[in-house]
């Protein structure tokens, strides 16, 4: 069956805007690394944890502390892992595309931006528009389409590109069983680690801005995602979202999984947790997964 965008919109609508007013955007640290200005020290305890690669980064910002490896992903695992908790209603909302399409959204076009904004040239706002509006118009790495959308409709039909105009497609995102405002705790991998059906994948992204922004982008190497129970030594529990990256060797050397991990590009999987207003659309399976969403 042929899925419009327009169909297409009007069965994910729901389902997408609740996700987003439930959620906050913060800033796509997989992508590039931007440091958030957290302040948060590192986590220490003085257990047995064996994780050798994530022991060495006291100075890290721990808005990096989401990236593993595929030898990282089994039941008892015990590693620190940031996901942002802010408060939903500062959350930036997606425009309808006509606004959307009515507003430029080009670094050229940041002076007037920032005018009809109101936020002064050297403010954080600024900065902030400033870095995600460079990402948005950097060349993809070799073997990666990217986009950046500014309203559903937008999204929808990149996903729809990507994953087959005929196509149906699920949304999977990391869900917080438990309510609490611990962002940066250990957590441990429990039992019913499970790899979704995935043979295609498109990743969105939030992106800061004054209103909602996704970079969304696929990539034609192998990669793998993976349902994974978590539970934090707080009692926090989670049903996180990871995805791993079989093949890194296009990555440039300075992406933050590489510091974080003390390994080189191409050397090894790079995986990471995605935090719960982050997206993933696979193609649509017959049998859904429990705990989440089916489009």
């Amino acid at each position: 069956m042929h899925y419009s965008a327009t169909n297409m919109a009007e069965n994910v609508l729901p389902w997408i805007l609740l996700l987003h007013f439930l959620l906050i955007m913060c800033s796509s640290y997989g992508i590039i690394g931007r440091e958030l200005g957290m302040n948060h020290g590192a986590i220490t305890s003085n257990d047995d944890h064996k994780h050798d690669h994530h022991h060495h980064h006291h100075d890290i910002d721990p808005s990096l502390m989401v990236f593993l490896t595929m030898k990282d992903l089994k039941v008892g695992q015990r590693m620190p892992i940031y996901f942002p908790k802010r408060d939903p209603s500062t959350s930036p909302k997606l425009w309808p595309k006509q606004e959307a399409d009515s507003v430029p959204f080009s670094l050229e076009k940041l002076p007037q931006l920032l005018q009809l904004f109101g936020f002064a040239g050297d403010s954080a706002q600024a900065k902030a528009m400033e870095d995600t509006l460079r990402e948005c118009e950097s060349k993809p790495i070799k073997r990666e389409v990217k986009f950046c959308a500014t309203s559903l409709d937008s999204m929808l039909d990149f996903a729809q590109s990507i994953l087959g105009k005929d196509s149906g497609f699920r949304v999977l995102s990391t869900s917080h069983k438990t309510k609490s405002s611990v962002s940066f705790q250990n957590y441990t991998m429990l039992e019913d680690i499970k790899e979704m059906e995935a043979p295609k994948m498109v990743a969105c992204h939030t992106m800061p801005y004054p209103y909602g922004v996704f970079y969304c982008h696929s990539q034609t190497t192998l990669n793998k995602v993976y349902r994974v129970p978590l539970e934090g030594d707080n009692g926090d529990k989670v049903e996180a979202i990871v995805v791993c990256h079989l093949d890194t060797s296009e990555w440039g050397s300075s992406h933050p999984s590489f510091q974080v991990l003390a390994v080189k590009p191409g050397t090894t999987s790079v995986c990471h947790f995605f935090p719960a207003d982050n997206l993933i659309f696979v193609p649509k399976v017959v049998q859904s997964d429990a705990g989440f969403s089916a489009i």
